[in-house]
């Protein structure tokens, strides 16, 4: 897949980014041509490699913090996530109860399969009501797919589960629907029956704090960024920075609740539960297509 094989470089250009590395050096010290190289980031992210590093360097994650203050708050004051939504997804959400969340899933019957998205493999569970479980493994052994999906069955113990990989394609579609930037393929797979996209429900399952925080970060749009100081006053608990991390590391619907999208306000990336080479991955996404869809790249 094109982000494993992209994966190795995306580390090496995180840790030099600061040298504004050539495509040359960044392509020796990968063991690769340039011409490779050059390709691989294009055909995977739509811009080159120097432009990716350019989203890498501390000054344009202040940058894109100080745009993005205003239009966060305006975002949320209204209700909504504005326009530019990542690949015009339209989520909607609704919470566990307490008492269901003590039951464990009882009476759910949660279908689950693993997907291949941009950023490597995904495992995603969801029921009737939406989906519940949506998480990166964090390689491709087999150990940490099963224990992937462990984890799913460990946070519904009394669930019943269905595996379900004949919709694998479809699920990866409608999450994923990740066009070339300059292609403009926009193809759905057959058998999809999708002409557009669709809403997506989503199944949230945590304290009432970190609901509050989930659902603020539902209303980001990609390419804004915000800080974990920012949400917590945003939730109405200004010196609350350090939980709002905690309700980060307890995400199980990445990407979806875009904890991605908080840094520090050094403009340094922090933690991310998936690993910081696809934190930046995504952030860079999602900087190049806000970037596109404002004309600064052709």
């Amino acid at each position: 897949m094109a982000y494993q094989r992209v994966a190795r470089a995306i580390a090496w250009l995180r840790v030099h980014a600061h040298r504004q590395p050539s495509l040359d050096e960044a392509a020796a010290a990968l063991g690769c041509s340039p011409f490779y190289l050059q390709r691989q980031f294009v055909s995977w992210a739509g811009v080159s490699p120097k432009r990716f590093v350019q989203y890498l360097t501390k000054e344009h994650a202040r940058a894109r913090l100080a745009a993005s203050a205003n239009v966060l708050d305006a975002a949320l004051d209204a209700g909504l996530s504005g326009p530019g939504r990542l690949h015009d997804l339209m989520l909607t959400w609704e919470a566990m109860t307490p008492g269901e969340v003590r039951a464990g899933g009882a009476g759910l019957t949660i279908h689950h399969a693993w997907l291949d998205t941009p950023f490597g493999q995904a495992l995603l569970g969801w029921t009737a009501r939406g989906v519940c479980h949506l998480v990166f493994a964090a390689d491709d052994g087999m150990a940490t797919l099963a224990s992937a999906e462990a984890e799913l069955k460990q946070l519904w113990p009394r669930a019943a589960f269905q595996a379900a990989p004949q919709e694998a394609a479809d699920w990866a579609w409608r999450l994923f629907p990740w066009r070339s930037l300059h292609r403009g393929d926009d193809a759905s797979p057959v058998g999809s029956g999708s002409s557009g996209p669709q809403p997506i429900h989503l199944l949230m399952r945590g304290s009432p704090f970190q609901l509050q925080v989930w659902q603020a970060l539902v209303r980001t749009a990609p390419g804004t960024l915000c800080t974990y100081q920012t949400l917590a006053q945003r939730v109405g608990k200004p010196g609350a920075a350090r939980a709002v991390g905690s309700a980060m590391a307890a995400n199980t619907l990445a990407l979806l609740i875009p904890c991605h999208r908080v840094i520090r306000a050094s403009g340094d990336e922090g933690g991310y539960r998936w690993g910081p080479d696809r934190k930046t991955a995504m952030l860079a996404w999602e900087a190049a297509e806000l970037d596109v869809k404002n004309g600064l790249i052709a």
